[in-house]
């Protein structure tokens, strides 16, 4: 009898072993299954990616234009970086690794606006990792050298009376006390001018008088949205890693995964440091002012689905599993926002017709990384207007086998 109990329970070991084998693309080919193949309801799936299509954005496809219709009224607001006009909405579901349906044009790249956010923390927490950035509660200012920047196409200082050659983006009595966590969490009220955007022109206070004299938050009790903070991060990183964050990302994550050779990461045409003797552009953590990631929803869905699997690719621990972890905990000022651009849908705030345990990585437009470890799913959206989200989600979900 006490045999026979073995061998089923080594039976049960090896079928369970044999069931949580994972599924990933290779660099070449993403295999896609048929909804039927997982049991789902193909109807609902159809209508999902119906809805999805009839609730494009309604801003234009020339995002110079959107640009300008969403923050035209902010002081400072002009782009700086790099835009191009959108094509239609578009995306793709994946469900156990697999694509089991695509809309629009997949293949497309274009800018993605703050999904851009994800990439930065990514490439922080690999300097983590590495042993580059010592624990995220260290002070920032701590690790940055004198930064040295091109102006007007030289590093030679266009003033001559001008006290220094050098920006000091965390030498203020206030940006002292600010931790990469901070930063990391937007919860650092950073202060300053950075590419010409100061902190406080970035989505103001209705209150202009305020604009620059208000009290700081003290770092870590009040959340912010805010992209000039986020460049401050995305330079910090850069002199940490003293070469390009796209270069770190392409080496250390997109090249791994199986990404494509399409996606670009780019900067402001003003953000360029002298870092070794070598021209480098400190690049943007989204589209606000131009700039950020443009890349094809594949790519996306790739990332999306390293995060979906805790960073692991294959067996390769691509983004350390602690790392994710510490991006999906909830920041104690926002409850549903974690490192950026995790945004979590802490108690079903987000998205009412997702479990608690889903998070995006989300970008105006909207452009949104679905990622749902409950049922196993990842979905790309772009283009979809925001509020349109949770009714994409309600139809994609209930397409879902019932457990």
């Amino acid at each position: 009898m006490r045999r026979v109990q073995l061998f089923v329970l080594l039976l049960a070991c090896f079928t369970s072993q044999a069931q949580v084998k994972m599924y990933y693309p290779s660099q070449s080919l993403w295999e896609s299954k048929s909804p039927a193949s997982f049991q789902l309801d193909t109807v609902k799936l159809n209508q999902a990616v119906q809805f999805a299509i009839d609730n494009e954005t309604k801003y234009p496809k020339n995002l110079l234009l959107t640009q300008a219709m969403q923050f035209g009224k902010e002081p400072f607001s002009d782009p700086i970086g790099p835009m191009a006009t959108r094509g239609a909405a578009s995306g793709l579901i994946i469900y156990k690794g697999y694509v089991i349906v695509t809309w629009g044009d997949p293949n497309a790249v274009e800018m993605v606006n703050s999904v851009t956010k994800s990439f930065v923390s990514t490439v922080v927490g690999l300097a983590v990792e590495k042993g580059l950035i010592h624990s995220i509660d260290d002070k920032v200012y701590t690790y940055l050298p004198p930064i040295q920047v091109v102006k007007n196409g030289t590093s030679e200082n266009q003033n001559p009376i001008e006290p220094s050659s050098f920006i000091y983006p965390f030498e203020t009595v206030h940006n002292k006390k600010i931790s990469w966590d901070h930063l990391l969490r937007q919860t650092s009220d950073w202060e300053g001018v950075l590419w010409g955007k100061p902190d406080w022109a970035d989505r103001p206070s209705d209150k202009s008088d305020e604009w620059t004299t208000r009290k700081r938050f003290e770092p870590g009790t009040v959340y912010k949205y805010n992209d000039t903070r986020v460049n401050a991060l995305a330079l910090a990183a850069t002199t940490v890693w003293r070469k390009p964050l796209p270069e770190v990302l392409r080496e250390q994550v997109m090249n791994p995964i199986g990404a494509s050779n399409t996606w670009t990461w780019t900067g402001y045409h003003n953000a360029w440091i002298v870092l070794d003797g070598k021209m480098i552009q400190s690049v943007s953590g989204g589209g606000h002012f131009g700039g950020g990631m443009f890349i094809n929803a594949y790519d996306m869905a790739r990332f999306g689905l390293l995060t979906l699997r805790k960073g692991n690719w294959n067996g390769k621990q691509i983004i350390p599993e602690a790392w994710i972890q510490k991006s999906t905990t909830p920041t104690s000022a926002n409850t549903g926002y974690g490192f950026m651009n995790y945004f979590l849908n802490t108690n079903q705030k987000m998205y009412p017709s997702a479990p608690a345990s889903a998070f995006a990585h989300l970008g105006n437009g909207t452009n949104a990384i679905y990622v749902d470890p409950e049922h196993d799913i990842v979905a790309v959206v772009k283009w979809i207007d925001d509020k349109s989200m949770d009714g994409f989600l309600k139809l994609m979900l209930s397409a879902l086998p019932s457990k």
